[in-house]
């Protein structure tokens, strides 16, 4: 009996692992099923359920066993900041945390709103919210410990927020604070709350989130942001290396392409600021060890990518960046060659998702386009998530602000936005600022 409970219980823990959507962009996700997602869906085919979010959120949902946990922030001043678990399989909602805000600022379309993505294992959800607080819940809404990181080293001083999610292993969660106030990389144990290691860094406008990279077989935690690319030790915090050739990188994540390979990419920013650094930040970049030395250079860089939010991915021999106009490049992932540049139907911001034979990118206004993986630009399908006709815009996001760039720039929030997406068990959970859906085949 003993052994049959305890191979019970070595195969839920598997099980509940390789549905996980752990962390921003899924990093550190068991995702086997790819194949099995949907391609198709539209607002009456294939949504399973959508529920209700309170609030506004920009961060995307995580999911550990059967809960899907969703952050997001309510009042006139962000003045509380939400944490809930829905089941999986219904859209219920199972709990509610409301945290008050220790740092009340005016909410609008030009702050971040609950924009980092939380963490979540086996034993604990961990969330970060703009105001510095961090709070550690378990699975079943009981608060574990809090703290706030504004209050223990200075607030945040970036005006429009701070958005960069956590990362994290098997014992600590890895906070980056790229601030034009006091920044830092700080590393914090899961089970206490405490510090392990702290780094201070150059004051930088960012909102790029860490991660950690597999480097000739050990794990470092990987930044780039606001003008470098830094290794750093994940015991330690020790700076391992920098790589300064780079400009206009605060927005995206290094994500891994092999052992020492990652894509990085940079943006020439809103007015242009960055254009001559951008043509030289889209790239794969390579870091060895040469005797006891730490050595990053890029193997190719693109002059022809551009990047806005979402970060590139890699899938087989293909590389893919998409800007917030919807165009797609794709890329050869050993040597740099443009393969093609075609546009989507519509705006794109989140990170696109590598599926097999399938590339999914999330449009900005609802449409979600799938193409094929590969070299030649082939569109499998367009699936619109909601009805343009049932959507109820907010006038007063632009009505009420003082210039007409303010004005335009509201408009583009006045409807809903699809902010991100995780991936468990053949479906798609995907949020809006204040709508969760859940998209598989029946």
């Amino acid at each position: 009996m003993k052994i049959v409970l305890l191979l019970a219980a070595i195969y839920l823990s598997v099980t509940e692992l390789e549905g996980s959507w752990p962390s921003f962009l899924g990093i550190g996700s068991k995702v086997t099923e790819t194949q099995k997602l949907p391609l198709t869906w539209s607002s009456s085919e294939n949504i399973r359920w959508k529920k209700p979010i309170p609030g506004h959120g920009q961060s995307s949902p995580v999911v550990w066993g059967n809960q899907v946990f969703v952050t997001s922030t309510e009042g006139p001043k962000k003045d509380s900041y939400l944490v809930m678990a829905f089941d999986a399989d219904s859209g219920d909602e199972l709990w509610r945390q409301s945290i008050a805000n220790s740092n009340p600022v005016e909410n609008s379309v030009y702050v971040s709103r609950a924009a980092a993505t939380p963490v979540v294992d086996a034993d604990r959800l961990i969330t970060f919210f703009e105001s510095g607080q961090l709070n550690c819940f378990d699975h079943a809404g009981k608060q574990l410990w809090q703290r706030d990181l504004s209050v223990d080293y200075g607030k945040f001083q970036n005006k429009f927020g701070l958005s960069a999610s956590p990362a994290q292993d098997a014992a600590n969660v890895y906070i980056l604070v790229d601030d034009e106030g006091p920044s830092y990389v700080t590393a914090i144990a899961k089970s206490t709350g405490n510090t392990v290691w702290k780094m201070d860094r150059s004051a930088r406008k960012s909102w790029a989130s860490p991660n950690i990279v597999s480097i000739a077989g050990e794990p470092q935690l990987v930044i780039s942001s606001g003008g470098t690319v830094d290794g750093y030790d994940c015991a330690t915090g020790r700076l391992l290396w920098s790589f300064d050739k780079v400009g206009g990188n605060s927005g995206t994540t290094p994500l891994s392409a092999g052992d020492g390979l990652f894509l990085v990419s940079g943006s020439p920013g809103r007015d242009g600021e960055n254009t001559e650094m951008a043509k030289k930040s889209n790239l794969m970049m390579q870091v060895s060890k040469v005797g006891t030395e730490w050595e990053a250079k890029p193997l190719w860089i693109s002059d022809e990518a551009t990047p806005s939010w979402g970060s590139p991915i890699i899938n087989g021999d293909c590389a893919y960046w998409v800007n917030r106009s919807g165009v797609v490049y794709c890329i050869d992932s050993k040597t740099g060659e443009l393969h093609y540049k075609q546009r989507t139907k519509e705006s794109c911001w989140a990170t696109p998702f590598p599926a097999g034979e399938r590339i999914y990118f999330f449009g900005k206004d609802g449409t979600t386009t799938v193409l094929a993986a590969g070299p030649e630009f082939k569109v499998l399908a367009e699936n619109v998530l909601w009805n343009p006709d049932d959507v109820v815009v907010d006038s007063k996001a632009s009505a009420n602000e003082s210039t007409e760039e303010r004005r335009r720039s509201a408009a583009m929030f006045s409807g809903p936005t699809q902010y991100g997406f995780a991936v468990s068990k053949n479906r798609f959970f995907v949020r809006t600022g204040d709508q969760l859906f859940c998209v598989g085949e029946p």
